[in-house]
């Protein structure tokens, strides 16, 4: 319609001036002439400022409709894994009682970041602490893992904020390496800072392998500046299929026999040796009966799945643990680092 009536208005002007090249050129007609031909180019003019008012009004009636129909829509929020970059969860705020029961859709959120990152009876979650890094018997590093943890409330403040409009949310995963510098680890054992060692008895078989597999699992273990060391994560299961045989331990007041029995002398023998830094407990239990080889009060109980012993090290440099096993009758654990930390490492 728009091209149409533009091409009839340059038709007309094309006559006009064709009359006019015919008459006699006076200036009332040109005038007149000119009058006529400004009247038509502002009646184009109003006719397309017409068309695309009405463009733009049917374009603004037509993203009203949309935007309409979207609000309408439940709002969406997925939740992806940052590293495959895959929707874990899509959810959908306003059925899980956002708007309506805030309170309830927080804690719904809390359980389920809880999961998420701790895992469940049937699925493992994010969060996992550090495997440390060990040295092997030709000096080389053999490589743990790092520690990984999913922040559980930073998780449920982002996915309530993007409940508003929905929307894409990243979980909030940290990967903590260990503290120390790969050119640190020759040199860690140079400098004994803290030793301490405890006596057994060396006949009674079953207990002395069950203390020798364990200081054998922390021995050459590096601690970085800041890493959390576990005894339970270090050491693992110590069951009949790693090798840990029948032996007196105590449980609930009483000595019975059990499968392990005897590695809490060496937890013990550790924490005595640890303690002597300026180090930070994050777990540590006492037996419930006194035990010979520590003084009371200087004992670190463990148990597989159950009580553990940790602790951060806030001593200031990364240091090693020497653990030795004389089938004659000792243990003793060495704190080791560099000549060039021995200075910095600090002591209580």
């Amino acid at each position: 319609m728009a091209i149409r009536t533009w091409v009839i208005s340059f038709i007309l002007i094309g006559s006009l001036i064709g009359l006019a090249g015919c008459a006699e050129k006076t200036n009332g007609k040109e005038a007149d002439l000119e009058n006529k031909v400004t009247e038509l180019e502002k009646k184009l003019e109003e006719q397309k400022a017409a068309e695309e008012a009405a463009k733009k009004a049917a374009e603004e009636a037509e993203a009203k409709r949309i935007a309409e129909e979207e609000a309408k829509k439940p709002k969406v929020v997925n939740v992806i894994d940052p590293s495959t970059k895959t929707v874990l969860k899509s959810l959908i705020p306003v059925d899980m009682g956002f708007g309506s029961d805030n309170e309830k859709y927080k804690q719904e959120l809390e359980q389920w970041a809880k999961e998420l990152a701790r895992g469940t009876d049937t699925t493992p979650g994010y969060d996992s602490k550090m495997i440390l890094d060990k040295i092997d018997a030709n000096g080389q590093v053999i490589k743990g893992k790092p520690r990984v943890v999913l922040e559980e409330a930073e998780l449920v403040m982002k996915v309530i904020e993007a409940s508003v409009n929905g929307g894409d949310v990243l979980l909030p995963i940290y990967v903590t390496e260990s503290g120390y510098k790969p050119e640190d680890a020759a040199h860690l054992s140079e400098v004994v800072v803290a030793t301490y060692t405890t006596k057994f008895n060396p006949s009674i078989t079953g207990r002395n392998k069950n203390i020798e597999l364990s200081a054998q699992a922390i021995d050459n273990v590096i601690i970085g500046t800041g890493d959390i060391f576990s005894f339970n994560h270090t050491v693992g299961p110590s069951d009949a299929a790693h090798g840990y045989q029948p032996a007196q331990e105590i449980v609930n007041k009483e000595l019975v026999m059990g499968i392990g029995g005897g590695i809490c002398q060496t937890s013990s023998t550790l924490f005595n040796a640890v303690d002597q830094l300026a180090i930070e407990y994050v777990e540590w239990h006492h037996h419930s009966l006194t035990v010979g080889y520590v003084p009371s009060g200087r004992d670190a109980t463990v148990s597989y799945g159950g009580k553990d012993f940790q602790f951060k090290n806030t001593a200031g440099v990364p240091f090693l643990i020497k653990a030795i096993y004389n089938g004659n009758g000792t243990l003793t654990v060495e704190v080791r680092t560099s000549s060039a930390y021995q200075s910095l490492l600090q002591k209580r």
